[in-house]
């Protein structure tokens, strides 16, 4: 069964409601969405709101997190549950022992892993025996901290995420009943140099992880309503299947969202609709979860203005179209027949360590990106295989691959990691101080 769900935006307060919840908003809210025929929501918590010190992790908290679980699953809703938030719509939420005079690096700090490891732990342990909880998310997009763009970056080489994803995961021969993940934004497919690797989405956790946004590069280069555009979230299922050693690894599209920034609002449920059709033509995929359940309230300030128009749900409370479309195809969609096996690939370079050669290749306008689109486009049903893969016909059988397509290197990318234009603006106008 394929899982349809939403990325929970409390309709009061936004995120800010973990400060002082409201139950029966919170209600509200999840009855609206099991209305709509959803079947799991994923909750984010505030990060400094779980852990203000590094050696506190506050028991009411928990209790906050464990009842709106509660209230999901008396609705009819599964829940997963990501830890560290982290970074969400525009703003971080890094709690005050990682900043200013205290400033460390979550990812190689010793001590800071492991305070990080012990909130991990007691999501898990407060939320393990609830029916209905799926699991966690180590956090959300977190690698952005990374990124050289970012203004208060925490630097790592990829050894060290490595060692920070298997201290968070807790690799070992536990057996789990729920699934413990990491999910990353698009530079760990599109970014060369990018600490976090196609490797580190791909090989830890039960499942991958893909957030796809056309106002990466794609919706500019190619169009809002583009071929490419929308079928870039079922490009980036098969561009994670070509780096998990198992051939059989699920993966979640766990962010999706219509930015009105480059869409209209009339085009967003056609958006909609030809994204999670293209995303579920694949036998790997566990589910699609929309960005988001609600919009943010026009009241709540900076925030970029497409954020206040990503909801399936208004401010005010009523479905919008693209709420009833989404709900109309996980209706259709959700015992969809599986998938048949996809017969040829597109090669992806790699180096050592299963490293792309370049990243911008595989990114919007490079030559992998561009020729996987063209053969989509004439019905090929292409998947991708690194050349790792590709050198072994053994590793070629299991994933049923027949035929194989090599890609032109066009020397050019449309990619960027920070494309909404607010967001750019705010970056060059702190610049210029």
């Amino acid at each position: 069964m394929l899982r349809f769900g939403v990325n929970y935006t409390p309709s009061q307060d936004w995120f800010y409601s973990w400060l002082d919840p409201d139950w029966a908003a919170t209600r509200r809210d999840m009855e609206a969405l099991a209305g709509l025929g959803l079947d799991h929501v994923r909750v984010m918590p505030l990060w400094p709101v779980l852990q203000p010190n590094r050696t506190l992790i506050r028991r009411r908290a928990l209790d906050d997190v464990r009842r709106v679980v509660e209230i999901a699953g008396e609705a009819g809703l599964d829940a997963s549950v990501d830890v560290l938030q982290g970074h969400l719509s525009g703003f971080d939420f890094v709690p005050s022992w990682l900043t200013d005079w205290h400033r460390r690096s979550m990812f190689t700090d010793p001590d800071a892993i492991a305070a990080q490891a012990a909130l991990v732990e007691a999501l898990d342990g407060h939320l393990y025996d609830l029916p209905n909880f799926l699991g966690l998310t180590l956090g959300n997009e977190v690698n952005q901290f990374t990124s050289a763009l970012h203004p208060s970056r925490m630097p790592a080489t990829p050894q060290q995420v490595t060692a920070w994803l298997r201290a968070l995961h807790g690799e070992g021969p536990r057996e789990r009943r729920h699934f413990r993940l990491n999910a990353e934004y698009d530079a760990v497919w599109y970014a060369d140099g990018h600490p976090f690797t196609p490797a580190h989405s791909t090989r830890h956790g039960q499942m991958s992880v893909i957030h796809s946004w056309i106002f990466n590069g794609t919706a500019q280069g190619y169009g809002a309503m583009s071929h490419e555009s929308l079928t870039h979230a079922a490009y980036l299922i098969e561009l994670s299947r070509a780096f998990a050693l198992d051939p059989a690894r699920p993966v979640w599209l766990q962010e999706v969202g219509a930015p009105l920034n480059h869409l209209t609002e009339d085009q967003a449920p056609g958006f909609c609709e030809g994204t999670v059709r293209a995303a579920a033509d694949s036998d790997a995929l566990w589910g699609v979860t929309w960005w988001c359940s609600h919009d943010v309230e026009r009241r709540l300030a900076d925030f970029p203005d497409l954020e206040h128009s990503l909801g399936l749900i208004g401010a005010d409370g009523a479905v919008k179209p693209i709420g009833r479309r989404f709900a109309e195809l996980a209706a259709e969609l959700r015992h969809r027949p599986r998938p048949s096996p996809r017969t040829e690939a597109v090669v992806v370079p790699v180096g050592a360590d299963d490293v792309p050669v370049s990243r911008a290749e595989l990114s919007p306008g490079g030559g992998v990106f561009e020729i996987w689109m063209d053969r989509a486009r004439a019905g090929a049903r292409p998947a991708l295989v690194t050349s790792a893969t590709a050198g072994d016909p053994a590793a070629l059988r299991a994933r049923g691959v027949e035929r194989l397509v090599h890609a032109e290197p066009t020397g050019r990318t449309f990619y960027s990691s920070v494309a909404d234009d607010e967001v750019l603006d705010r970056m060059a106008a702190h610049a210029d101080r």
